[in-house]
């Protein structure tokens, strides 16, 4: 697999402010503890402190989560390993979509395995532990209940509701049924009693040689850990007020923020039923059920069932670092920006700030699309053009006739500063009105430029047409590839294809992949 890469800036791909992390702007430096280098882990390593007790929890529940799989001595190794005051873990996290869902959801994870690698080269008296972390507490069950796969959407119906990793996965055997041959392993994890059980069982079966763990963190002994934070949102409302203050600073300097807090941010996880929990006048109401509750009775929850609560999008990141070793989370870029968004509120809760790692990004060109793409002339990166852009752009690199106005256009502007120049002499005043006639001339000439451009592109319809399904073959539906398509589209053909990313994608290189088949 040969690869080429690009700067994410020059897709037009990724929002202004995520791209502002990406080149480091200094404006957004005290939103977040250091950039994420190999050299910049040093002093992380060094500053991130985790309890004894802690590790010892993580440790006993995937002991417990991972009982009935059959793991392979890199990831038991890894498991251990986390007692150990000298490991950290790097962390991605991911919903639970059928058969993974889309393509970047493969690549966040090759992206957390390869960065602990070459940690762990550059750092040898301390072992690092990539970690899938599964959103089994997800309740919006129609972002996670399809994939596309060969231009085809395979969709799961269920009447099941509440928290995803709860449901019963086995009607999704008959999906797995109609796909070709080499994807049996999603079968047999459709077999497991929930479906965060086969998410487990289908990473492993993908990563477990890789020695990635997966956590599920839907676990009363992880959330006792959380208690405290519970409590303070619950009653003291702290991550509201926080999250505004930070916001706001971002927003006052030009960046458009993500996320918002509530004032109580957990909802109340039960059998069927992940709902939010609401302050009234006469306690707590658990909204669209008839669950309500004194505050006693809330706390005494906390104490005897803490797994009762479900962090939002604000909490759950500060869950995450309360019960991990953590160093890095890798995320896409949405989750950069509201990650941002939030180091206040790890300051206020004295816990540490991971670094925020982008995740790797590509674009897989299968030989076809690339021969088809090479005889247009058109650049590699103008792949990322819309089909419009690319098609004009080759019109005016290939026309056998002059379509562009711009000598004209300057001899114009050149025109404009004489005739200025020679009515300021007589009266000021003129000017205004030469600027005004030039500005009106200037328009009409660059409408019938456009004019010209749009009839020298009806006489090459069959350039256009190769264009656009080169474009709809690498961006479905007019989105990225790496955001609709399906890991199988490439697995299957190709057993190796993981294999090829390992190789190909530097955790540390955060520029977009073109990776050529």
């Amino acid at each position: 697999m040969h690869t080429e890469t690009i700067p994410l800036d020059e897709t037009d791909c990724f929002s202004p402010f995520f791209i502002d992390y990406i080149n480091q702007k200094k404006e957004l430096t005290p939103f977040y503890s250091d950039f994420p280098t190999v050299e910049n882990f040093q002093k992380t390593i060094q500053n991130r402190q985790f309890k004894d007790e802690s590790r010892s929890v993580l440790v006993e529940v995937l002991k417990e989560q991972y009982k009935q799989l059959d793991t392979s001595t890199a990831v038991s190794q890894n498991i251990e390993s986390l007692a150990d005051s000298k490991t950290f873990t790097i962390t991605t996290g991911h919903q639970l979509n059928i058969f993974t869902g889309p393509l970047y959801f493969i690549y966040k994870i090759v992206t957390v395995i390869n960065a602990c690698k070459t940690l762990k080269q550059a750092y040898p008296d301390y072992n690092f532990v990539p970690v899938y972390w599964m959103a089994s507490e997800d309740h919006d069950f129609e972002e996670i209940n399809h994939f596309f796969f060969e231009g085809k959407k395979y969709e799961w119906k269920t009447n099941q509701s509440g928290a995803v990793g709860h449901f019963d996965p086995s009607g999704l055997k008959e999906i797995a049924d109609k796909l070709p041959k080499g994807a049996e392993f999603f079968k047999e994890a459709y077999s497991q009693k929930t479906l965060a059980d086969a998410g487990r069982a289908y990473v492993n079966y993908l990563f477990g040689s890789e020695g990635l763990v997966v956590v599920d963190a839907d676990h009363g002994k992880l959330k006792t850990l959380f208690g405290s934070v519970v409590e303070d949102d619950l009653f003291a409302h702290s991550s509201e007020s926080l999250v505004a203050k930070t916001s706001s600073s971002l927003e006052k300097l030009g960046f458009k923020t993500q996320v918002h807090a509530r004032e109580i941010n957990f909802f109340y996880l039960d059998k069927g039923v992940r709902e939010r929990i609401e302050k009234t006048d006469k306690g707590f109401q658990v909204l669209d059920t008839d669950i309500t509750f004194s505050e006693e009775e809330l706390r005494e929850l906390i104490s005897n069932h803490p797994e009762r609560f479900s962090p939002n999008v604000i909490l759950r990141p500060l869950y995450q670092e309360t019960i991990l070793p953590n160093l890095a989370y890798v995320g896409g870029p949405s989750e950069a920006v509201y990650w941002i968004q939030l180091k206040d509120l790890f300051d206020h809760f004295k816990t540490a700030f991971p670094l925020l790692m982008p995740r790797n990004f590509a674009l897989v060109v299968p030989e076809t699309a690339a021969t088809k793409w090479q005889k247009t002339g058109l650049e590699q990166a103008d792949i990322f053009l819309s089909s419009e852009r690319a098609f004009e752009k080759w019109v005016k690199s290939n026309s056998d006739h002059d379509i562009s106005y711009h000598e004209e256009l300057k001899k114009l502007k050149e025109l404009e500063g004489s005739l200025k120049s020679k009515a300021k002499e007589v009266d000021p005043t003129l000017t205004q009105h030469i600027e005004a006639l030039h500005a009106s001339f200037f328009k009409r000439i660059e409408k019938a430029e456009k004019k010209l451009v749009r009839a020298e592109k009806r006489l090459h319809e069959d350039r256009r047409r190769q264009i656009e399904s080169v474009k709809e073959m690498l961006f479905p539906g007019g989105s990225l590839q790496e955001r609709k398509d399906n890991f199988l589209n490439f697995y299957l053909k190709d057993p190796g294809f993981i294999q090829e990313l390992f190789k190909s994608f530097d955790a540390f290189d955060y520029r977009m992949y073109l990776m050529y088949l």
